[in-house]
């Protein structure tokens, strides 16, 4: 049996603290152009949201357990809180990086040698193309390297101090989203930074650990390209 959607949309909007209008400027950075008068409409019952509007607003809202969250089913997720169900999804993304447990991945891993590449550009310095490049050696890595790890990068300068280090490696799980809070590396006017990134009400921003740089502003009107998620 469904629930009503309109009503569970407001109540994960108002958890998170966001409006109408906030909740459809989320939308919009996520490439799904609706009014806050189309929120109003979903919330109140009045229209439904399409198949790609109700995938962007699960993202928006944090959404992960659809089933459980939307119906009356029960699920694998139902007897589990937020922070669990983020751990579940968590070690799912990283069992799924890894390779091994694949579908059509029915053999036993006899792998002894384990090869990344690692990007000879640094981040932050004055190019985003390295992942386009052939500007990379492939180096062994051992068991301190995350299984979900899909590359490495060199850290330049001082501006994630202490975490990170000037010349320190950084390995990186590659995909193209990112959750607030998380540190990342991404493209961003020409530039690859490794930052950590925030979405709220005042827009995205690109953030250091070390507190004498300020954060990078991103306009919603330029890309910011995200090339993966910092593992280890």
């Amino acid at each position: 049996m469904h629930r009503n959607i309109g009503r569970i949309i407001a109540q994960k909007r108002v958890r998170k603290g966001l409006s109408q209008k906030e909740l459809a400027s989320r939308l919009e950075i996520m490439g799904v152009n609706v009014s806050n008068q189309a929120v109003s409409k979903w919330e109140n019952g009045m229209t439904q949201p399409n198949a790609s509007q109700f995938l962007a607003l699960c993202r928006a809202l944090d959404v992960n357990d659809v089933m459980a969250e939307f119906t009356d089913n029960e699920t694998y997720l139902s007897c589990l809180n937020d922070e669990g169900r983020r751990k579940v999804f968590e070690f799912a993304r990283i069992l799924e990086a890894s390779g091994m447990f694949s579908p059509d991945s029915n053999h036993v891993r006899n792998d002894t040698v384990r090869t990344l590449p690692l990007y000879q550009i640094s981040v932050s310095a004055g190019t985003g193309q390295f992942l386009d490049s052939d500007d990379y050696e492939m180096v062994e890595v051992g068991e301190e390297v995350p299984v979900s790890a899909n590359f490495g990068v060199r850290i330049a300068g001082d501006s994630m101090q202490p975490r990170f280090v000037d010349g320190q490696i950084v390995w990186v799980r590659q995909q193209q989203s990112i959750r607030s809070g998380e540190i990342g590396i991404f493209l961003y006017r020409s530039e690859a930074f490794c930052k950590k990134f925030f979405a709220g009400v005042d827009g995205v921003e690109l953030v250091s650990i070390n507190k004498k740089y300020p954060p990078v502003k991103v306009n919603p009107e330029e890309e910011l390209k995200v090339f993966g998620v910092v593992v280890g």
